[in-house]
């Protein structure tokens, strides 16, 4: 059955390039023919986060792309978005693309851990975690991670909590060349 709509391997072909231009990659591509009309969701991520005036320009261009395809005759709403904050953190660009961002992390040891995101290096990830009053590096290998998940936060991260993050494995590394 055709439904005058493109395939997600012909979706992701043509819009890749245009995409990776911009610096982000197509993480997944959706159509939905049960909609009306029927839609065609972009899920793309990158280094640096997709906001409101990237998506637009993201928008027009694989719109254009899209209407200008070979038997693409019925109408359709694009949507392109950035993945949610329920998707799973799987792979190292994963965890580097959410510096910063508290998460909970599900270890193979049986433990659960909840913390912000460090720098990822290495097969290793930093998580800023609390020890009584204080916070505390921990590095975790992503070997030992089979789950982790972006939380939701309402109110902004201690400062001294969000500068050990955006340090942490950096500022262990420099104490450690300098031989301390």
């Amino acid at each position: 059955m055709t439904t005058g709509l493109p395939s997600q391997t012909q979706v992701i072909e043509l819009l890749g390039g245009e995409f990776v231009r911009a610096g982000y990659e197509i993480e997944d591509v959706v159509i939905d023919t049960r909609a009306r009309p029927p839609r065609i969701t972009v899920i793309a991520d990158g280094d640096d986060p997709l906001d409101l005036d990237t998506i637009a320009t993201l928008s027009r261009s694989a719109s254009a792309l899209l209407d200008g395809l070979d038997g693409t005759a019925q109408r359709y709403v694009l949507e392109v978005s950035s993945p949610g904050v329920d998707r799973p953190l799987t792979t190292e660009k994963h965890f580097r693309r959410a510096r910063g961002r508290r998460v909970e992390v599900a270890l193979s040891d049986g433990s659960r851990l909840t913390g912000r995101l460090g720098e990822t290096r290495d097969g290793a990830v930093a998580l800023v975690v609390r020890v009584g009053r204080d916070w505390a590096l921990r590095e975790i290998r992503l070997g030992d991670i089979t789950k982790a998940v972006v939380q939701v936060e309402f109110s902004p991260p201690a400062q001294a909590e969000m500068e050990l993050a955006t340090g942490a494995i950096r500022g262990r590394a420099d104490a450690t060349e300098a031989g301390t």
